[in-house]
């Protein structure tokens, strides 16, 4: 199979799986089946494009073009293969425990909802391999609306309120802000495809780069930077498998994926460093970090806890684009794999933490450790990962963030990346604590599909809920001693 063959085949297949999905809805299991077929097939396909990118590549496609000069082009280049090798590769553990949380939990509309998760993959994979800004945009408003029902999914009031919330947010932001700065940068440029080094550098300076710049960062309302980010905790309504499509597969690392691509192909590292416009943005990088992180303290419900983590650590890679040099482009294009592992293992626990027990909040989580030590003790791996000790893997993103901050000479930088790594283990590690060494609750009675229990015995989730969690947290495990291939893969991206 060629690459360009195999680039428009991975957007294909999620499609072709949606179809066969929505036919197989009078039989689960055969949708579930075909689910897992598609995602597997989609990661093979992807991983397909990794050796010629490695080796220096840059396999292209062109399907048509929308306007003269303007087609729908991918192109696959170091930066987009990560991207697409994470999404695809994490929506084949989400499909597993989707089945599992699904059925347990008597999930209504569940033909639709898989329908839609193919189709944000698609849209996913159309983000990540975008050869131009157009194709992007369009493949971002596609992955918007594709999981707005997955968001309203439940049907209830607060599902519809939370559901407007993100939709209306994240069009007003794209429309409003983003595509402004598509045209101006084709008006300037005349051309918007992702070219190294950027395409801006010699035709645009002074405050039409500080502009441009705020028009993007802002217009990418997926990155939740404060004060575009309420549509995070909203879309919190949704069921959990939904939220760690949200937070570590799709959405939200769409969201700072682009804000890295743009730094990097549309601004240019260099004249983003000449201008000195990057360095407001790290300090609203900087002040989203740490405010979030500090609200997440005050939540007592797991997943709103889990929601303003997201947007501290979304920060991250935004202010390592905003450090505007080698190792803080490395730094946030590695933290946003890391991140997504660590926080889908914690996703996927808050869900198995429900499914077994109906419990949403921290303060009813005492003595569950025991009850759940498969969910707890990945629970800790996840969390580990997040603040960033070694030998997890969420260490590298954080050290390469922290060389960025010296080279740049931002001691203020380096600071906030302390402060907030303290901060991560004063609203994470509590949990744990509560779980392992409080005494255990009553027995509680199991949940569907899950196994009833005498005090003091284990009642985990299902299995297929169980087992995704365990191999997302050895993921995390794995990305600490294998993150020598990811650093090879991004290097180009960061060099002069």
């Amino acid at each position: 199979m060629s690459p360009p063959d195999a680039i428009l085949l991975s957007l294909a297949i999620p499609l072709a799986g949606a179809a066969l999905i929505a036919l197989a809805h009078r039989r689960p299991n055969l949708r579930e089946a075909v689910t897992l077929v598609t995602s597997g097939l989609m990661f093979l396909t992807v991983a397909s494009l990794v050796p010629e990118v490695m080796a220096g590549g840059r396999p292209e496609a062109t399907l048509i073009e929308m306007l003269p000069g303007l087609p729908l082009r991918f192109e696959v280049e170091p930066l987009g293969m990560m991207f697409g090798l994470l999404a695809s590769g994490l929506w084949i553990v989400t499909s597993v425990y989707s089945i599992g949380y699904m059925r347990a939990n008597d999930e209504a509309h569940q033909t639709r909802y898989y329908v839609c998760f193919a189709v944000a993959l698609a849209s996913t994979i159309g983000v990540a391999f975008a050869g131009n800004m157009m194709t992007l945009f369009v493949f971002y408003e596609a992955l918007t609306l594709s999981t707005y029902p997955l968001v309203a999914h439940k049907g209830t009031d607060e599902a519809m309120r939370g559901g407007r919330t993100y939709l209306g947010l994240l069009l007003f932001t794209s429309i409003g802000l983003q595509l402004l700065g598509i045209l101006w940068t084709w008006r300037i440029a005349g051309t918007l495809d992702f070219t190294v080094g950027g395409i801006l550098a010699g035709k645009a300076s002074g405050p039409v780069v500080g502009i441009l710049l705020l028009l993007y960062v802002y217009g990418i309302g997926k990155a939740a930077l404060m004060p575009f980010h309420r549509w995070l905790p909203a879309a919190m309504v949704a069921p959990t498998p939904v939220s760690a499509l949200l937070h570590a597969v799709a959405v939200v690392k769409v969201g700072v994926f682009t804000v890295m691509k743009v730094v990097v192909y549309i601004f240019g590292i260099d004249l983003l460093a000449a201008t000195g416009h990057g360095v407001w943005l790290t300090y609203i990088a900087a002040a989203t970090l740490l405010s979030a992180s500090l609200v997440a303290l005050t939540q007592d419900n797991l997943k709103a806890r889990l929601a303003y983590s997201t947007i501290s650590q979304l920060a991250y890679v935004v202010l390592g684009a905003a450090l505007a040099n080698p190792w803080g482009v490395i730094g946030g294009s590695m933290h946003i794999a890391m991140h997504a592992m660590g926080k889908i293992t914690l996703f996927f626990c808050a869900g198995a933490i429900y499914t077994a027990t109906h419990k949403t909040e921290v303060s009813q989580m005492t003595g569950l450790g025991r009850i759940m030590p498969f969910t707890f003790g990945a629970f800790l791996i996840g969390s580990l990962s997040i603040i960033g000790l070694p030998p997890l893997g969420g260490a590298w993103g954080k050290w390469y963030l922290m060389l960025g901050a010296a080279e740049g000479e931002q001691l203020i930088m380096i600071a906030v990346l302390m402060i907030s790594s303290l901060l991560n283990v004063a609203y994470l590690i509590p949990i744990v604590a509560r779980g392992f060494f409080l005494p255990s609750p009553e027995p509680q009675p199991a949940s569907a599909g899950a196994a009833a229990a005498p005090r003091g015995g284990i009642r985990e989730a299902p299995m297929f809920c169980v087992v995704p969690l365990c191999l997302t947290a050895l993921g995390c495990l794995a990305l600490f001693f294998f993150a020598d291939p990811i650093y090879r893969l991004l290097e180009p991206i960061a060099a002069p």
